[in-house]
């Protein structure tokens, strides 16, 4: 009976016959690294929520790695936050994802998830079409930041909510997502294949 081989599928993980590739997972632990460099890029604004690069670096994770490589790079990154001070501002441990920073991180992993899915399916080429799946990612990012930040802060007064979690940050995102999707052009335009963009065998 002849073996069944198992193929690999840099974005989805383990398919048939094989696993994560080398080169995604070397891939993953880069951006976690990157995230991580990111967060020291931060200043405070109105609230108990910085702004940091953070977020670039989330979504253009998805735009690169695809749906399971991101999310992967985000876990891999808050598990390094809980024993190296990588949090946005140079903050450790578990105390910060139980505060109100805590439903950002956690989106973390779910905004590069969508926005990686976004790529996958509709396998853009343009920098519009990397910005959309990067706009994307960043709802739900939002969606659980605003909501954790009002249980941890004790509220639902929609001024914390709306402004303190979410539209003090949209003309600083606008930026990133536009920066993201120009980085995720240029490197479909060179000579390397996108983990996001390869496609199953």
């Amino acid at each position: 009976m002849a073996s069944q081989r198992l193929t690999n599928d840099p974005v989805s993980g383990p398919r048939p016959g094989g696993m994560m590739t080398v080169r995604g997972l070397a891939l993953a632990g880069l951006f976690a690294a990157l995230t991580a460099v990111a967060a020291y890029a931060s200043f405070p604004l109105f609230g108990p929520v910085p702004f940091s690069l953070q977020t670039m670096i989330v979504v253009l994770a998805g735009l690169v790695l695809g749906p399971a490589l991101g999310a992967l790079s985000m876990t891999v990154y808050l598990l390094l936050g809980l024993v190296a001070p990588v949090y946005a501002g140079g903050a450790i441990g578990i105390g910060v994802l139980a505060g109100p920073h805590g439903g950002y991180l956690v989106g973390f992993v779910v905004g590069a998830a969508v926005a990686g899915a976004v790529v996958r399916r509709r396998r853009p080429s343009t920098a519009l079409g990397f910005a959309a799946a990067a706009a994307l990612g960043l709802v739900p990012l939002y969606c659980l930041g605003a909501v954790w930040l009002a249980v941890s802060l004790g509220t639902l007064e929609p001024a914390v909510i709306l402004w303190g979690g979410v539209v003090q940050f949209l003309p600083g995102e606008v930026v990133k997502v536009i920066a993201a999707a120009l980085i995720a052009r240029a490197l479909v335009a060179a000579p390397i294949e996108l983990p996001a963009l390869a496609r199953g065998r």
